[in-house]
């Protein structure tokens, strides 16, 4: 049976079932609730065959059909790599104009149908990881400045190689450019629209944040500079799909890094304030980066405030939203209950509501929300490991790909693991070991890349 996160009193949802309406694309969503972007991990990578890694498989398709049928406004995708040589890992999707091909076009205008195919919008959410590149991919990964991530070297990580500093050419010819012909494959493949990934440590946030933007020219300096790189992509991208069009153009932006010498929250204010001028239809706001031990600082509560109202960042949140008088905003990271979403938005925090981890478990928890009286999510005893919780979320995304929605007669969490029970997060736990171990065998201690998904299987969709 079952265990969700007791809720007493109950709220009404219907808050959270109000559409949003994007300033620029004059796009409207038909409720508040964001899927986020999630790295999947399922598409075939051999980084000796380019031309066949990163095409979105049928198992990946399936995936995104069980979220179609979820009951969002908008669906992202996982973290799509603009350069084959800079993904966040292997398995991600991959858009680069080096690799165009009619398959892997195909594939992609089959996502972006599926992706629609229930009533949401369908959002890319392109990525460069620049210094976050695993060192088995590329050892000498494009960065803003030569600042190098350090962590111990583990069974499972080789680490990250030392970053070379984009010049001012490379980042036309390297970033703004594979920007706006990702973002154009989109638009021609049928998607809705893309967010630019300028959070968690990636290339943008490496120019958007001071710990590792250390550059003295244009794009370094104050926040105005460091926010520099991503206007002139925006701009790039629109001189190409007009807002005409009605492609939807969004940022996922750190409102805080939790880190010495990070992003704090002042900075990240008036680059929120840029961007709602140069016309975003939204912002995403999360936080925290990679830090120590090569896990994400920030993706847990801080401190006791912030827990009792859900939201990570829902503090700097707060500073954030009020500075802006048109631009949708997101917040992503932490929320579990009703109360606890219809808070946010009551508070002014935020206009939608992101959900991750959540949905890997109920890809359909927008729809029993709104429409079948559940009031928070399924429990997770494992949800405190963040190395077991993210092994645990990839694992319930390759389940929820074994089949399509439409096969499993419309139940989008047929085939999916429920461990909102301590006996079956016990079992999980320890299978989970055994693979862990098997995988930094084969990957030579995280020195071959190979793509890294538990895949562990369940009987009748119990």
């Amino acid at each position: 049976m079952s265990h969700r996160i007791p809720i007493t009193p109950s709220a009404d949802p219907a808050i959270l079932g109000e559409h949003l309406n994007f300033p620029t694309s004059k796009r409207q969503t038909r409720n508040r609730f964001l899927k986020a972007a999630l790295t999947e991990k399922l598409c075939f990578y051999d980084k000796n065959q380019p031309q066949k890694s990163g095409i979105p498989t049928k198992r990946l398709i399936n995936l995104h059909s069980k979220w179609a049928h979820g009951g969002f406004g908008v669906i992202l995708t996982g973290n799509v790599a603009i350069d084959w040589n800079h993904p966040e890992v292997p398995g991600n999707t991959i858009i680069d104009k080096s690799l165009d091909s009619e398959e892997r076009r195909t594939a992609f205008k089959k996502l972006a149908e599926t992706m629609k195919s229930g009533g949401s919008l369908a959002v890319v959410q392109l990525s460069h990881a620049g210094r976050l590149t695993p060192i088995a991919i590329n050892e000498r990964p494009f960065s803003a400045s030569d600042v190098q991530m350090q962590i111990p070297t583990t069974s499972l990580k080789a680490g990250y190689g030392v970053p070379i500093p984009l010049t001012q050419e490379q980042i036309k010819t390297e970033v703004i450019e594979k920007f706006v012909y990702a973002a154009k494959f989109c638009y021609e493949s049928g998607f809705d629209g893309i967010e630019l990934h300028g959070a968690h440590g990636y290339l943008l946030s490496q120019f958007i944040s001071p710990s590792t933007n250390k550059r003295d020219d244009r794009y370094g300096g104050p926040a105005e500079n460091r926010a520099r790189l991503v206007l002139e992509i925006y701009k790039a991208i629109r001189t190409e799909i007009p807002a005409e069009t009605g492609f939807i153009v969004g940022i996922k932006m750190n409102s805080v890094e939790f880190q010495d010498q990070g992003l704090e929250v002042d900075d990240a204010v008036v680059m929120c304030k840029e961007f709602e001028k140069h016309d975003f239809d939204f912002i995403e706001l999360s936080g925290g980066t990679r830090g120590k031990g090569n896990q994400y600082i920030g993706f847990q509560h801080q401190k006791e405030s912030t827990r009792k109202r859900e939201a990570f960042f829902i503090e700097f949140a707060n500073k954030i939203k009020p500075a802006l008088t048109k631009t949708i905003i997101y917040l992503t990271g932490g929320f579990r209950t009703v109360p606890g979403m219809i808070d946010a938005i009551q508070e002014g925090v935020t206009d939608g509501i992101g959900l991750g981890r959540p949905i890997t478990a109920e890809p359909d928890l927008p729809n029993k929300i709104l429409h079948h009286g559940v009031q928070s999510a399924l429990i997770s005893p494992l949800e405190g490991d963040s190395l077991v919780g993210t092994k645990l979320n990839n694992s319930q995304m390759w389940q929820a790909g074994e089949s399509s929605c439409e096969e499993t007669n419309g139940d989008p969490c047929y085939g999916i693991m429920d461990l909102s029970t301590q006996d079956a997060s016990n079992d999980y736990k320890k299978a989970l070991v055994e693979y862990l171990e098997n995988f930094a065998q084969k990957s030579n201690n995280g020195k071959i890349p190979i793509v890294d998904v538990f895949e562990y299987k369940i009987e009748n969709g119990a």
